[in-house]
């Protein structure tokens, strides 16, 4: 990893919404030692009523959980900052399940995911 890199991701908050906790240790793994604050959550409702007050660079989201989905979080998302950068993640759909809607993720990573490929999609986010 690039000094300067990790230097500035410590600027970065990133929220990881998953309904299973091992999920969101292993995200977190993945993620804090890249140099990102990483804010864990088990339903999307949750990170939505925290997401105003932190402006997270990049939100990840699983795509089934309770009662709002990832998609209604994304969709939520977007209607506060146009500009977030979305991540969906799904081992039960595809990207299909987005192709008709108006709002989509910015990126699909299809699980079980590669350690490396969601370290390297949220940092291909970030800088663009």
């Amino acid at each position: 990893m690039n000094a300067a890199w990790s230097k500035s991701a410590t600027q970065h908050i990133v929220f990881v919404v998953d309904d299973e906790p091992m999920l969101l240790e292993l995200a977190d793994a993945i993620l804090t030692p890249q140099g990102y604050l990483v804010r864990t959550f088990r339903d999307a409702e949750s990170a939505l009523k925290e997401y105003p007050a932190v402006n997270p660079i990049v939100v990840i989201t699983d795509y089934a959980m309770g009662r709002m989905n990832g998609m209604d979080l994304i969709r939520e998302c977007r209607r506060l900052n146009p500009r977030q950068k979305m991540i969906l993640l799904s081992g039960t759909v595809d990207e299909h399940i987005y192709a008709d809607a108006a709002v989509k993720p910015d990126q699909f990573i299809s699980k079980p995911y590669q350690i490396s490929e969601l370290a390297e999609r949220v940092r291909s986010l970030i800088i663009g």
